[in-house]
């Protein structure tokens, strides 16, 4: 198993949602991927799926902290803020590494904000290759139909190698250099590579779900 003792989450929700039109983080989800009975938006509910397993849920935001903040706060997530979310989306990713680390977690699941929540059984499955693989696997990503997706638990070796690595470079540039320490877990979860960024696929996600 990878040595950690504490595991949190990064939720990056730091983007602009200039395709979308509106901030993605606040989208209500549809009632049956939502985690609760409760209405829900991307953001609330992906802190709510995560808290149930980790330590602490971080969301890293940009320019939309004001709004963003509210809901951080009412489900006990933290804040962290990207002051230049310009520079790309692995900046937003080692900002919230560097906060989970300062507050003394050592493995994180990592996902984005734009993803429906995954069900629980994939937390679980995700939770339970990690604490079974040994010291060699650095990372467990989801997998559906042959397609890597969201959320993938980094233990500390990739934490460092994301934080070690250039600002201008991705989280998939670091992970590929990185293979051979990377086990992928076929799930039965087709959202995992769901990827909401434009109005059609939302629609899309709200037809499909209704």
């Amino acid at each position: 198993m990878p040595p950690f003792s504490r595991l949190a989450a990064v939720i990056l929700a730091a983007g602009e949602s200039t395709r979308m039109g509106t901030d993605k983080a606040l989208l209500s989800l549809p009632s049956a991927v939502a985690p609760t009975s409760e209405p829900e938006t991307f953001l609330s509910s992906a802190i709510k799926v995560f808290s149930e397993s980790c330590c602490e849920v971080v969301v890293v935001a940009g320019k939309n902290a004001p709004v963003l903040s509210p809901v951080a706060k009412a489900n006990s997530a933290i804040l962290a803020i990207n002051p230049d979310p310009s520079r790309g989306q692995f900046s937003s990713l080692q900002i919230g590494l560097h906060e989970i680390l300062r507050r003394g977690s050592d493995a994180a699941f990592v996902t984005l904000v734009d993803r429906p929540p995954p069900q629980a059984a994939t937390i679980h499955a995700l939770r339970h290759a990690f604490a079974s693989a040994d010291e060699s696997v650095w990372a467990v990503v989801p997998e559906y139909r042959g397609e890597h997706g969201h959320p993938y638990i980094a233990s500390r070796s990739m934490i460092e190698a994301f934080l070690e690595a250039p600002a201008i470079s991705s989280a998939r540039e670091v992970r590929r250099r990185n293979a051979v320490h990377i086990v992928y877990v076929a799930l039965d979860d087709p959202l995992v590579v769901s990827n909401i960024n434009t109005p059609e696929d939302y629609s899309t996600l709200l037809l499909s779900n209704s």
